[in-house]
């Protein structure tokens, strides 16, 4: 999880009107009011149109909907599922609520079917899936496998000595899924010297992909790919061999490039390395993952406490959070229209507004076991990873409707 304390709070964008208090004659005014209130609707109207499309209209729209109560809980649990890292084993760390676990996403104009892993691992028999980011990834991975490991349980047939770069076999199906470690895309660097949140220890190379998943890129029959949260962490940026700013940095020599710039460029070098590849796997691209810190951040005093999820309209989200997903988007459906020309398969699993709904979902204090109930220690809660069994295994769902079934109106972005 990442440093937020400076965050760029970029706006928003919005259609502002204006009124004109000009005088004339009141036919002519009669006249210009209304084909201004004609354009201003058809306008509207067309905005409308184009991000929540008219249900008599449009087909299934996979990532707008609501979620809805299922009293047949999920599809695992921390002991039908050898695979939950301690931190998102929310059973085992002792969460005592358990309602969370009996809400099924229910998408507009359609309903999406529960995982069929018979079904996913017949189809993926002899082909290869690599998951390209962070420990959100991880946090995916270890859903997919549970969900699978009820037809056929795989071994870990390679590891890095942290486990964050890893892959597993299942041999029935000569299937094999990756989750490569690659938070940022591009190249970072550590260095040691600073202890302290202020001070940063990262530099990005913003015009450098990452060797470590660009190098294995070749080897995958299918590749999901996320950018993430790691973006808010303080670094210094680099271009062209040298620096060009920094994020969150306490140097007033070195310009504040906020978050969103950065990403982007991290975004379309890594679109346009997948687009235009010789190497032409089904790509898939996640958007952001929103966390849902209340009264403070990770590092701060953050919690999330919530047993239920949001009304539609009752969270919004964080402003920095919309402006990430909008240049995911922008970038994406760029590199998309490339990629068609070059005969590639890409499409947008966009997960941050169902995602958005579930302030429940978390493991909040239940990331240990014991977990801490005493008021006088400190507890780190975290809000940004999800429970296992829990909302994360909509992605999956999600994934194998966009994978397997292939529907032609799936994988656009929604409002």
């Amino acid at each position: 999880m990442a440093n937020e304390e400076m965050v760029d709070w970029e706006a928003l964008p919005g259609a502002q009107g204006e009124r004109n208090g000009s005088t004339g004659k009141q036919l002519l005014k009669f006249l210009a009011a209304v084909l201004l209130v004609g354009f201003c609707f058809h306008f509207l109207f067309t905005e409308f149109i184009l991000w929540e499309p008219d249900s008599t209209k449009a087909g299934c729209t996979l990532f707008q909907g609501e979620w809805i109560l299922d009293n047949e809980g999920p599809a695992y649990t921390n002991e039908t599922c050898h695979f939950i890292e301690p931190y998102q084993n929310c059973m085992r760390n002792e969460r005592p609520d358990t309602g969370y676990l009996y809400w099924r996403w229910k998408p507009k104009n359609c309903d999406l079917a529960r995982f069929d892993a018979d079904k996913f691992l017949n189809a993926m028999r002899n082909k290869s899936w690599a998951l390209i980011g962070d420990s959100i990834f991880r946090n995916h991975m270890q859903s997919l496998i549970c969900l699978l490991s009820k037809i056929d349980e795989p071994v870990d047939i390679y590891h890095e000595m942290n486990y964050k770069t890893r892959t597993w076999y299942f041999s029935s199906y000569n299937f094999t899924l990756a989750v490569i470690w690659a938070p940022f895309l591009v190249r970072y660097d550590t260095f040691e010297g600073h202890n302290t949140l202020a001070e940063p220890n990262l530099e990005l190379h913003l015009d450098i992909l990452d060797t470590k998943w660009t190098t294995e890129y070749h080897k995958y029959d299918y590749v999901v790919i996320s950018g993430g949260q790691w973006f808010y962490k303080s670094a210094i940026m680099w271009e062209n061999n040298r620096v060009i700013g920094c994020h969150n940095c306490p140097d007033d020599n070195l310009k504040e490039l906020g978050v969103t710039e950065p990403y982007r460029k991290a975004l379309r070098l890594a679109f346009h390395f997948v687009s235009t590849n010789d190497h032409k796997p089904f790509v898939v691209f996640r958007t952001w993952t929103p966390d849902h810190f209340e009264y403070g951040k990770w590092y701060n005093g953050g919690v999330c406490n919530r047993t239920q999820p949001y009304k539609e309209g009752e969270y919004d989200g964080d402003p920095t959070d919309h402006a990430m997903r909008r240049a995911e988007i922008e970038e994406f459906e760029h590199a998309a229209k490339i990629g068609v020309k070059n005969g590639m398969q890409m499409k947008l699993l966009d997960t941050y507004h169902l995602s958005l709904l579930r302030p429940d979902g978390h493991p909040g204090p239940y990331r240990t076991y014991p977990p801490i109930n005493d008021k006088n220690k400190k507890v780190q809660n975290d809000c940004l990873h999800w429970c296992l069994p829990g909302p994360i295994d909509t992605w999956n769902e999600l994934l194998m409707k966009m994978v397997i079934d292939d529907d032609d109106n799936l994988g656009h972005a929604s409002a």
